[in-house]
């Protein structure tokens, strides 16, 4: 197979000769092989594993985003991704840095729901004047 991994603003990994990937879903893991038919799955975040023939596994901690498989073709497009060999370690860089990344979406939204209501608020006024 060979595994292609999108990020919006570059390609983080294009790899060939993979022989197993393992990524992670919110209905929990699952593998792909070469001979798997085409599917398309939602990944949550988590450690996506690869393994290129006669080689030990790879690692890439990987935030939510799409995996299509298509043939021996397995494009995965993620907001974020890091690669690295010590698990702990990506392990603790996804709680950490998505997580730091969810909550900065979070005060976003509530700054962008405030700023709603007070245009709504000021239009509202400026119509019944």
């Amino acid at each position: 197979m060979n595994l292609k991994i999108l990020l919006p603003y570059k390609v983080f990994a294009n790899l060939e000769d993979v022989s197993s990937i393992v990524f992670e879903t919110s209905a929990g893991s699952y593998g792909l092989l070469p001979q798997r038919l085409d599917c398309v799955a939602a990944l949550v975040p988590g450690i996506l594993t690869y393994k290129i023939k006669n080689e030990k596994a790879n690692y890439v901690a990987v935030d939510e985003g799409v995996m299509l498989k298509a043939g021996a073709q397995v494009l995965v497009s993620v907001q974020n991704a890091f690669g690295g060999e010590d698990l702990g370690k990506l392990n603790e860089l996804i709680k950490t840095d998505f997580s730091n990344r969810d909550e900065i979406e979070r005060e976003a939204k509530t700054v962008i729901a405030k700023l709603e209501r007070g245009f709504v608020y000021s239009f509202d006024k400026f119509r019944n004047h």
